[in-house]
């Protein structure tokens, strides 16, 4: 068995606490032009869903909300149902995420200065490198009857050259690029690419897949899944996940493979996404291990997805290639432990290469997903063993 695992561990010895505490938000103040409307809290804990109807506050009813959660960090904002309608500063610039760690029952009081939809927006503005295209707005995919927008970007000397390059398969592929398009900053990964070819690194296509927005929980999951709350409220998400695979395998990759020079065998075939993104491409990896061979796994929600470490477990044996996992250390420790469980259990029953990190200061959001791109990018597009390892002191 050719097991290799490099963890990075940034942090102190990780305690993991399988105990609920009860939280209690408080809404002390909030302005005074919205105070019949629904605020709604939108964090780590919901999958940073803006619209949750299990994690509501009525102004009218108390002021208060509450529920329980295992001990660990979270993140959150209020939203009033939506991220165009998100608290801000009282200049309406945006606030960073509020930021709570539970160890024992809290209550917790927000004070709302003022609502991002009561400012003029300031205009965002176009950043991919002019390596990035759409290929296409409206690419049909037959196993959901839906559309979607595909991004391509093709690395600097491609138009001019005959040579075949590897393919990277990303989600949300509207956070990849531009600014413009992202919801919560974008990966800079056409900019990262840039870079790392000038020096003299492998070079690849990659294939930015939008997410359905909507129907994101549903197309990057291959499990039926229930949000719940401790309101006893819940909401449903379906399967769409083995379809949305089926997608990728049976008419994007032909497709791209025919249209661009391209290398398709497994080895040259990558697969990269964060959060439910990193779920599906965890997924992907191992119902179609002929196909992928190496992936990019950041923030996955495997919380979503319980099945996936039985899953793992029965079809680990047919996998190889390399993994590369990631998660912030403030992301909270059921999270780490899910994806650590995940990894072990690959790790003995493949023959795959592992390269697993915890960096304990960065959390679930785009910043840290592109602060570890290139890591990632040059250990994955490495032959082999053939990348140097540093473990930070």
């Amino acid at each position: 068995m050719k097991y290799f695992l490099c963890l990075f561990i940034f942090l102190p010895a990780y305690f993991l606490s399988e105990a609920q505490y009860n939280v209690v938000f408080k809404l002390d103040s909030h302005p005074l032009q919205h105070s019949n409307d629904t605020i709604f809290l939108a964090g780590s804990f919901n999958a940073w869903d803006p619209h949750n109807i299990a994690y509501k506050i009525f102004p009218a009813d108390e002021n208060t909300f509450s529920l329980q959660l295992p001990a660990g960090e979270y993140e959150y904002k209020c939203t009033r149902g939506n991220w165009k309608k998100v608290e801000s500063l009282n200049n309406g610039k945006d606030i960073e995420n509020r930021f709570f760690k539970l160890n024992r029952d809290t209550t917790i009081e927000i004070n709302i200065e003022a609502w991002k939809d009561d400012f003029v927006a300031v205009p965002k503005e176009h950043t991919a490198s002019g390596q990035v295209q759409i290929l296409d707005t409206a690419f049909f995919i037959p196993q959901l009857n839906r559309t979607r927008r595909i991004w391509i970007y093709l690395p600097e000397g491609y138009a001019k050259s005959k040579k075949k390059y590897p393919v990277m398969y990303m989600q949300d592929g509207q956070n990849l690029f531009d600014a413009y398009t992202s919801g919560f900053g974008e990966w800079g990964a056409d900019e990262c690419l840039d870079s790392l070819i000038a020096k003299g690194k492998p070079a690849c296509i990659i294939i930015g897949i939008d997410n359905g927005l909507t129907t994101r929980m549903n197309e990057y999951n291959p499990y039926g899944f229930i949000l719940e709350s401790s309101t006893n409220t819940s909401q449903k998400f379906l399967p769409e996940g083995k379809e949305y695979v089926n997608f990728l395998v049976e008419i994007l990759k032909p497709f791209i493979d025919k249209k661009y020079r391209t290398l398709p065998s497994k080895e040259n075939t990558i697969i990269a996404g964060s959060s439910m993104g990193g779920l599906i491409s965890y997924y992907a990896m191992l119902q179609q291990p002929n196909i992928f061979g190496k992936a990019g796994i950041f923030s996955p929600a495997f919380w979503t997805a319980p099945s996936i470490r039985s899953l793992t477990d029965s079809l680990a044996g047919k996998v190889s290639g390399k993994f590369f996992f990631y998660m912030g250390g403030l992301e909270g420790g059921t999270y780490i432990k899910d994806m650590q469980e995940v990894q072990e259990v690959l790790g003995e029953k493949s023959s795959a290469m592992i390269y697993s990190v915890i960096d304990s200061e960065s959390n679930h959001n785009e910043q840290a997903w592109r602060k570890w791109f290139a890591e990632f990018y040059n250990w994955i597009m490495a032959d082999g063993y053939n990348t140097v390892i540093k473990v930070k002191d």
